[in-house]
């Protein structure tokens, strides 16, 4: 049986850990020939030798759109044209509540987390598209929990990713026929998103929380995945076939988390009006 992907190029921004590595493993065992793009650092050499196959990494910041032209370039040259883009890149605010931030760590912490979650998003789609248009590609947004729920990060955090819904749903429609745009939305995974600095959390992994621990607390089936769990949806959506019109969709893959919600303090919690 034909692998789903065989013939086809992706560009994985974020694509050095996390569900980016995992969606990259997915699409070489499908056919895929990859590109990762990550900053510059060991954790980037290091994915794509374990990675192996047709697989190139580009060093570069979401932030900044030469980097992504250069992205796109470099992916087009090394493997004759671009299917599928994969924005997926991400900071997360470590559920740090508006109160709780002064002034200037929230205007610092809007600009560096919207900066990749958002911004990112948006500059790497500008730089793809007419080379996915070419091909009639697609685009894949990681989107969260965040985007449709509280309570999945802080004030920031659910900001981006509500964003990044509303800019998932309107390329869907500014770039139909020609390239398809959809998202994941993905539920909290053991990866090793990071904080932002302007909290002082740059260091600090989500793998750091006790996710296996308070599974049966807020997810239906009880258990938490591993990374590798949430790729399915990645893989249907760059594929062609019954699937091909599919397009400004969000496939739910949070887990159950929706259904069921957060736990802990409802409305305003222990926000204290006088004490702010």
């Amino acid at each position: 049986m034909m692998a789903r992907l065989e013939g086809k190029v992706a560009l994985i921004t974020g694509g050095a850990s996390g569900i980016g590595m995992e969606v990259a493993k997915a699409y070489i065992a499908e056919g895929a020939q990859v590109a990762i793009m990550g900053l510059a650092d060991d954790k980037l050499d290091a994915a794509t030798a374990s990675l192996g196959g047709d697989t190139i990494s580009i060093a570069g910041d979401v932030r900044n759109y030469a980097d992504n032209e250069r992205a796109v370039a470099e992916t087009v040259e090394a493997f004759g044209g671009l299917d599928i883009f994969v924005a997926n890149a991400g900071v997360w605010d470590w559920g740090t509540r508006m109160v709780d931030m002064t002034p200037d760590q929230l205007e610092a912490t809007y600009d560096e987390v919207l900066g990749t979650n958002l911004k990112g998003y948006m500059l790497g789609a500008k730089a793809a598209a007419v080379a996915l248009a070419k091909r009639k590609g697609c685009m894949i947004f990681t989107l969260s929990t965040a985007s449709v729920n509280s309570a999945g990060g802080g004030i920031v955090y659910t900001a981006s990713k509500h964003a990044g819904l509303g800019v998932m749903r309107q390329l869907a429609y500014e770039l139909a026929p020609h390239v398809r745009v959809n998202g994941v939305a993905v539920g909290a995974a053991l990866t090793d998103l990071r904080g932002p600095s302007s909290l002082g959390l740059e260091g600090k992994s989500i793998k750091e929380l006790p996710l296996k621990e308070a599974a049966p607390m807020f997810l239906p089936m009880g258990e938490q995945p591993e990374p590798s769990a949430f790729t399915a949806p990645y893989v249907l959506l760059a594929a062609d076939g019954e699937n091909a019109s599919m397009t400004g969709t969000a496939i739910d893959c949070m887990c159950g988390y929706n259904i069921r919600g957060a736990t802990g303090p409802n409305g305003w919690g222990d926000f204290d009006p006088a004490a702010s």
